[in-house]
């Protein structure tokens, strides 16, 4: 498990810095008269960042502690990139504000992946 959590860590680092250049160099026009929705987008960037080194963490932790937990950790943390930051680049993109009913679904996904991280670091 420890390198497909680290491959799954890399592409996330890509996408993160591809979709920060992204907001910062091409949506810059985009986001010129609506500063909420460029929040939204660098939030979204940031608990991206967040949770992939979260990930990166969880490679290295699978190899440490034997418990399940840590592995599902690793996929917590995968599905709350893609709810809570897809979902807040799809809303900064789009406008459409029915997305952010998906964007809490992610944060529960990221707590989620906190304790399984913590409880299977306690199982050892």
């Amino acid at each position: 498990m420890t390198s497909t959590f680290i491959v799954i860590a890399a592409i996330n680092g890509f996408l993160g810095v591809a979709l920060g250049a992204f907001a910062a160099h091409s949506l810059a026009n985009h986001f010129s008269d609506k500063p909420r929705l460029e929040a939204n987008f660098k939030t979204g960037v940031q608990y991206h960042f967040y949770h992939t080194l979260a990930i990166l963490g969880v490679a290295f932790a699978s190899r440490e502690f034997g418990s399940s937990l840590i592995s599902l950790s690793g996929w917590l943390f995968l599905l709350g990139i893609i709810l809570f930051s897809g979902s807040l680049y799809i809303l900064s993109l789009t406008g459409k504000r029915w997305l952010g009913a998906v964007t809490p679904l992610g944060g529960l996904a990221f707590l989620a992946g906190w304790v399984c991280l913590a409880l299977g670091a306690l199982q050892g």
